[in-house]
């Protein structure tokens, strides 16, 4: 009687520990999900002087996130399938360890591409599966939990952006140091990853594991709701890496100086820690996440509209409505978890939407770029972000509409 006493005991502790422990690791993992490629740009310059790297090569570098996170997400349900999500994130947060850790170490480019490439395929598996481990261990709490560790997200890639060259600058200009030191805060969600494998969620019990990536009657390729959120987190995708990439130099462009440009680009990055929480938490009390896609979709357009206008005119509330547009992630995410009836349907839609998604990101900064260059200018480029935009709305509208499947 007193050994089931404490077994009982023991079992209670351990369930009402668990949230706390799925919590952790949700936010360490998401902490970790961009310092991979947010801290390659402030020493990139370094990079390039000290391995050869042409700048063919450096922009092969900025191009091979998104088509890695397509490429690699694709196969995450297989393997959730076979070893359980848990398992298959530990194993990505394990490469994203690994990768970070030795790419500094190298001499070379195809070693230091490699390496790269390999941090951002345990990314890739990590992406896909967060939603489905928010699904199976907070259901009744999907926006909430999507929003905390989105803006766990952003909180990992405003740090790395903001201190990798501070961090090199102490150790003597060194960028090895700059990129190594990432390596060290992935290694610290690989604990409680191990955990949770150990004490798996109650629908991933010995048999369940299976339910939690079992092969759905749905067909997502033939899933107009399947393809809406896919279009929908391809073209805020595709809107978040303009922004990134081209943002600073349209405002160094109109005469700001280089300083206000960088931080008038902060402020759209750091926008997205408190309302990415909100917002996620919003749509999860909503049925229908409609209004919200079109209502970020009009700050996107009004934004993209301020810098055709008058890009120097309120360079501040510019970067403020593209800032909040920018939150069209999270909200992407929380509908991924909305939409999917159970944690085997999220999995497979997760994989789809952003697979579909990070492919169809791929020319958007490409093209802009291109228009940039034959036209000089920026009416060109903004015209085409403005239609793209439209479409996202129409995209998010549709995405946003009350279905789960």
């Amino acid at each position: 009687m007193v050994t089931t006493d404490v077994q009982t005991r023991n079992t209670v502790t351990s369930r009402a520990a668990t949230p706390w422990l799925a919590m952790t690791a949700l936010i360490l993992a998401a902490l970790n999900l961009r310092p991979a490629v947010t801290s390659l740009g402030p020493v990139l310059e370094e990079i390039r002087a000290d391995l050869g790297m042409s700048a063919g090569l450096a922009g092969l570098l900025t191009s091979v996130p998104a088509l890695c996170f397509a490429v690699v997400g694709v196969t995450a349900p297989r393997l959730a399938r076979r070893f359980g999500p848990d398992a298959v994130i530990l194993a990505g947060i394990g490469a994203l360890t690994a990768g970070l850790a030795v790419r500094p170490l190298v001499g070379g480019v195809p070693l230091f591409l490699v390496l790269s490439g390999l941090a951002l395929a345990g990314i890739a598996l990590v992406n896909v599966l967060l939603p489905v481990v928010v699904k199976e261990r907070f259901g009744n709490r999907i926006g909430a939990m999507t929003g905390v560790y989105s803006t766990a997200l952003n909180v990992g890639a405003t740090t790395a952006a903001a201190v990798t060259v501070p961090i090199a600058s102490a150790a003597g200009d060194d960028w090895r140091v700059g990129l190594g030191v990432w390596a060290v805060f992935a290694a610290l969600a690989l604990a409680p990853w191990l955990a949770l494998v150990c004490r798996p969620a109650p629908a991933t019990v010995r048999g369940a594991a299976e339910p939690a990536a079992a092969a759905s009657p749905v067909r997502m390729s033939a899933n107009p709701t399947a393809w809406a959120l896919a279009t929908y987190f391809g073209l805020q995708a595709t809107s978040a890496y303009v922004i990134i990439g081209w943002l600073p130099q349209v405002f160094r462009d109109a005469g700001l100086s280089a300083q206000t440009a960088g931080l008038l680009f902060a402020v759209t990055s750091l926008l997205g820690v408190p309302l990415s929480y909100a917002l996620s938490a919003a749509a999860g009390r909503l049925r229908s996440q409609s209004v919200l896609a079109v209502l970020l979709a009009v700050f996107g357009l009004a934004g993209y509209a301020g810098l055709f206008a008058a890009p120097a005119g309120a360079p501040w509330v510019w970067a403020v409505l593209l800032g909040v547009a920018n939150c069209a992630f999270p909200l992407a995410l929380t509908m991924i978890g909305l939409r999917g009836g159970d944690a085997g349907t999220v999995v497979r839609l997760s994989a789809f939407t952003q697979s579909a998604g990070y492919l169809l990101s791929i020319p958007g900064p490409v093209i802009v770029g291109t228009l940039y260059d034959h036209t000089g200018g920026w009416r060109a480029p903004l015209t085409f972000l403005g239609a793209l935009m439209t479409a996202q709305l129409v995209a998010g509208w549709f995405a946003g509409r009350d279905r789960q499947f």
